[in-house]
């Protein structure tokens, strides 16, 4: 729980970057390397919890249970961050970024024999994206970290697995 709560409290900050990242474009390479840097961190703690906990022996098994419960943690207290933001800051700045930029886009492929395609298909999908609830995006956060947390924790439990040595 410690691990997942320093995780979280990481994931926390890194969201931050996410709206900022609009008004400031610097901010999405530095939202993208601390994304990628996710799976050396949860590496980092289960080499710790390994080495000062397991006395440097940790089975496939107890390393990935170990790693998913970290990113179960951080995906959970990461939630409390996405709703509070969603349900009492945003104010739709981010659906409103969103669309700033499909329009641009949008304007920049005008002369495409697709472009009516393009804007049906992203219209419809700001217009679902307008009808969320703070709960809907945050239980979608939720289990989206949730999952991509176990995934990540298989090949950190392979690597970060330990067998005991034997003397022979």
């Amino acid at each position: 729980m410690y691990f997942g709560t320093y995780m979280g409290v990481y994931w926390i900050l890194k969201f931050i970057l996410f709206p900022l990242s609009f008004t400031i474009p610097f901010l999405t390479f530095l939202f993208i390397g601390l994304t990628l840097g996710v799976p050396f961190m949860g590496y980092y703690y289960l080499k710790i919890y390994r080495n000062k906990v397991c006395g440097g022996v940790i089975t496939f098994s107890q390393a990935f249970v170990f790693t998913a419960l970290v990113y179960l943690f951080a995906s959970m207290l990461t939630a409390v961050a996405h709703f509070i933001y969603f349900q009492f800051i945003d104010q739709g700045l981010v659906l409103g970024h969103m669309q700033e930029q499909v329009n641009m886009l949008l304007e920049a492929n005008i002369d495409n024999p697709q472009y009516d395609f393009y804007d049906k298909t992203f219209n419809e999908a700001i217009s679902y994206l307008s009808s969320l609830t703070a709960t809907d995006i945050t239980l979608d956060n939720l289990s989206r970290n949730t999952f991509l947390g176990v995934l990540l924790a298989i090949p950190t439990a392979l690597i970060g697995r330990r067998k005991p040595k034997t003397d022979y």
